[in-house]
């Protein structure tokens, strides 16, 4: 076959190479940049339009999409995401005590990729096989990206929660000085293993910054406990004579009794008594306090 015969392919027709993966990411984040002005007002007004960050005001959402903006295109450049994960921790402190719920974050991250992809389609729509090439390297990235997001505030999210929790257990057992040398702990609600230990502490931290010489721990509040914190009470009371501390229990009702004498207490070395006046009487008696009866 001569050349005059060979089948000749036309120029539409030609194979182009692909372009590596940096190459088109680079020509991606280029794009990114040049455009990111009304990239950003776009982003903003659907968030807007969408009905998230309504704590927030436009001022105040513009601001921040402007900033998440830039980190999310130095992302797609760098390919690591340690700044985009500490700006959305630090975004996470701030909006999530204004009452920024989950849904919302996770929804103006997927607004943000929609937008970007609206724009790839429109810049690149009449070469659609440079098209594929370039939202197959955005789209791995765009998905990480808005993983990292989500999980930054998941996780920020639960540590406020676990403070506020552990601020609430404070406040709901407080060590009280009723005397000089004498603490009283009033327990009210469900003991589980985590309350009870935190229970512990402070009571530890309370005879040793009190130098109290008895404690008074009240249960009358609370219905039942499981044999485990049965057993962590009975810890408790050890860690207390430790420091010097003697304990009186009251408040045991008929339930932790039985629970005490199961898993083989030695009632013996606990000292109670039936109800908290009682137990305060005989806390007096052993600092050496004498109850003088009033007048009537």
């Amino acid at each position: 076959m001569s050349k005059r015969d060979e089948p000749r392919v036309s120029e539409s027709e030609e194979v182009v190479p692909n372009e590596p993966r940096s190459e088109l990411l680079r020509q991606l984040v280029a794009h990114l940049r040049d455009n990111r002005t009304q990239l950003r007002q776009e982003w903003a007004r659907r968030i807007t339009q969408a009905s998230l960050l309504t704590a927030m005001s436009q001022d105040e959402i513009f601001a921040e999409a402007t900033t998440i903006y830039e980190n999310y295109v130095d992302a797609l450049e760098s390919g690591t995401f340690e700044a985009l994960q500490a700006y959305a921790r630090n975004l996470s402190e701030r909006i999530i005590p204004r009452g920024v719920e989950t849904d919302e974050v996770v929804g103006i991250v997927l607004l943000l990729r929609d937008v970007l992809a609206r724009s790839l389609f429109a810049k690149y729509q009449q070469d659609f096989a440079l098209l594929n090439r370039i939202l197959d390297a955005y789209e791995p990235a765009a998905n990480k990206i808005a993983n990292t997001v989500a999980v930054s505030f998941v996780q920020e999210r639960e540590r406020t929660i676990r403070q506020q929790q552990e601020a609430i257990r404070e406040l709901s057992t407080p060590v009280l000085q009723v005397r000089e040398r004498l603490l009283i702990l009033p327990i009210i609600g469900v003991i589980d293993p985590q309350r009870a230990r935190q229970l512990t502490e402070q009571l530890l931290r309370g005879i040793r910054t009190n130098r109290a010489k008895v404690v008074v721990i009240d249960i009358t509040g609370v219905a039942a406990m499981d044999s485990t914190v049965a057993n962590h009470l009975v810890q408790t009371v050890e860690a207390c004579r430790l420091l010097g501390a003697k304990v009186i229990v009251t408040g045991l009702s008929p339930v932790i009794a039985q629970t005490l004498v199961t898993i083989g207490v030695d009632l013996a070395k606990m000292n109670t008594v039936g109800d908290l006046q009682g137990g305060i009487e005989e806390a007096e008696k052993s600092l050496g306090y004498k109850v003088v009866p009033g007048e009537r």
